[in-house]
């Protein structure tokens, strides 16, 4: 399979300084710029897929009647939450301790 090129881009020169400070040993601005434009296509593929699952769930939810009151939502988010707090707590104090 033949490659292809993506175009080029203009951009500040303090950007571009900006890019090839954080560059890696090894790595390219070109290596970069690609892994950049790659990651943001998986991201958005993601995205996409996240809204398409809510968005159907939702429909599922009108079409079967059957919804979680938000307040019940909220409320085992509060739990999990103070569940976790309390964790990190723990684990701080022992590491004190220690």
């Amino acid at each position: 399979m033949k490659t292809a090129a993506i175009p080029a881009v203009r951009v500040s020169p303090e950007l571009r300084q900006a890019a090839e400070e954080v560059l890696q040993s090894g790595e390219t601005l070109s290596g970069f710029v690609e892994d950049a434009v790659r990651r943001n296509v998986e991201f958005r593929h993601a995205q996409k897929a996240f809204i398409e699952r809510g968005l159907a769930s939702g429909q599922a939810a009108r079409k079967s009647g059957a919804y979680v009151p938000a307040a019940a939502v909220l409320g085992k988010l509060a739990r999990r939450l103070d569940k976790a707090r309390k964790g990190r707590t723990g684990r701080a104090g022992a590491k004190a301790a220690a």
